[in-house]
C-alpha cells in the first residue's frame, strides 16, 4: 500500500495482514465500499464530516469486533435501500458469510427485473440522478452566494462611493479629482468627554450607534454624503462624489436644520434627564478626493475647506449653525431665501481673524418675528 488512503477500500483481513494474497471475497467488500460511495453520493467513508482522522479509522477498520465500523447508508430510495442491504452483507465482518460473485450478480438482477439487468446501467441512473441533484443544487447555492453578493455589496457602498468601489472591485485605480465647490458639515457633540465619563464603555458605544443611526436616517433624505465618524465628530458634504450644482448649500442647510430638530428629542436611555447637544460648521469651498490605503481603503477629502469647516464647528455654539462668508452668500445671494446673522471676526486657528456668521434656523427665525 502506498498510503494510509489505499486502505480505504481494503477488506479489514487484508489490512491485518498485508502479505496475504487478493481474494475473491476481498474484493465482494471492496465492491461494497464503491457502492456506498454511489449511494450516498459521497467519498468513501466521508471522512470529510467524521470526528476522527484517516489513521484513526484504519485502526477501526483493522480491530474489527462484534460491530465493527462501516460507512454510513442513509437513503430513502426504495431501490437503493435493497441495495444497501446487499452491500451490508459484501462488507460482513466474517469473510465466509460475504456472498459470492454470481450471488451478487444474481441479487443485482433481481432489483432490476423491470429495467435493464446491466449492473453499470444501473449506476449511470444513480449518477445521472446525481448529476440532476448536483445542478440543482449549484443552482441554490449561486443563488445564495448571489445574497450574499448583495449584502456585501450593499456594505461596500455604505463605505465608498458606488462607482469608486466598482472601480476597486475591478482592480482599476482610483484617480484624485477636485471638485470646484461643495458644502462640508461638521459636527461634534458638546462636552462628550464629560458625558463619556459618566457612562460604562458600553454605553458610550450604544449612545453613539443610536445618535449615529439618527443622523443616518436623516442624512439618506438629502444629497449628502457621509465621509466618516471620528468619536463623536461627524463629517459630510454634499456636491460630490455627485455634483449638484448650486444646491450642495442648501442640502447641507436643510439638514443642519432637521439634525437640530431631532437631536432636541433624542434621549440617553441610561441618562434619561441629560440632554445632547451639537455644535454645527458649515464651509463652502473645493476639495480633492482620493482613495487612500490598500488593506482598509478610505475615501479622503483634502483641501483648505476641510479645515476651514472643522474650525467653523470648533469655534461654534451649542445648538447653533456656525458658518464662513462663503456659504453665507451662497445661501442668501446664489440660493436666497436664508437668513444669517453676523457673528462678527473670530479668532479661527491657522487662519487668523475671520468674519463668520449663524445661520438661523426656522425656529430661531420665528422667536426673532414674534420678539
Amino acid at each position: 500500500m502506498e498510503s494510509s488512503s489505499d486502505y480505504l477500500w481494503l477488506a479489514p483481513e487484508h489490512i491485518r495482514d498485508t502479505s496475504l494474497a487478493p481474494t475473491k471475497e476481498g474484493d465482494i467488500y471492496s465492491f461494497a465500499i464503491v457502492c456506498s460511495e454511489v449511494i450516498t453520493k459521497k467519498s468513501a467513508w466521508d471522512l470529510e464530516n467524521q470526528d476522527y482522522d484517516l489513521d484513526e479509522l484504519v485502526y477501526k477498520i483493522k480491530r474489527g469486533g462484534r460491530s465493527p465500523i462501516r460507512p454510513q447508508l442513509e437513503t430513502e430510495d426504495e431501490h437503493n435501500s435493497s441495495l444497501s442491504l446487499l452491500v451490508k452483507d459484501c462488507w460482513s465482518e466474517e469473510v465466509e458469510m460475504r456472498p459470492s460473485c454470481d450471488q451478487v450478480k444474481s441479487l443485482i438482477k433481481s432489483m432490476n427485473h423491470n429495467k435493464s439487468s446491466n449492473l453499470m446501467d444501473h449506476v449511470f441512473n444513480v449518477l445521472e440522478q446525481y448529476a440532476s441533484n448536483l445542478e440543482d443544487e449549484v443552482q441554490a447555492r449561486m443563488k445564495e452566494l448571489t445574497e450574499e453578493k448583495k449584502k456585501s455589496d450593499i456594505l461596500l457602498y455604505r463605505m465608498l462611493p458606488k462607482q469608486v468601489a466598482e472601480r476597486l472591485k475591478m482592480g482599476q485605480p482610483v484617480e484624485p479629482e477636485t471638485f470646484d465647490c461643495v458644502t462640508l458639515f461638521f459636527s461634534d457633540v458638546v462636552s462628550f468627554t464629560t458625558l463619556a465619563s459618566r457612562c460604562t464603555p458600553l454605553q458610550v458605544v450604544n449612545l453613539l450607534n443610536d445618535l449615529y443611526t439618527l443622523f443616518d436616517a436623516i442624512i439618506d433624505e438629502h444629497d449628502v454624503y457621509k465621509v466618516e465618524t471620528i468619536g463623536d465628530g461627524y463629517l459630510c458634504v454634499s456636491g460630490l462624489p455627485h455634483r449638484n450644482g448650486n444646491e450642495h448649500a442648501k442640502e447641507i442647510a436643510e439638514m443642519s436644520f432637521e439634525l437640530l430638530r431631532a437631536i432636541g428629542t433624542f434621549r440617553i436611555p441610561h441618562l434619561p434627564n441629560e440632554k445632547i447637544n451639537i455644535r454645527v460648521g458649515l464651509h463652502t469651498g473645493s476639495v480633492v478626493t482620493g482613495v487612500v490605503g490598500m488593506t482598509m481603503p478610505r475615501y479622503c477629502l483634502f483641501g483648505d475647506a476641510v479645515n476651514t469647516a472643522s474650525r467653523m464647528e470648533s469655534n461654534g455654539k451649542p445648538g447653533r449653525v456656525h458658518i464662513s462668508t462663503d456659504t453665507m452668500k451662497f445661501l442668501t445671494e446664489v440660493i436666497g431665501g436664508y437668513k444669517t446673522e453676523l457673528r462678527g471676526e473670530v479668532i479661527v486657528k491657522g487662519k487668523g481673524a475671520l468674519e463668520t456668521h449663524w445661520l438661523l434656523t426656522p425656529e430661531e427665525q420665528q422667536q426673532i418675528f414674534v420678539e
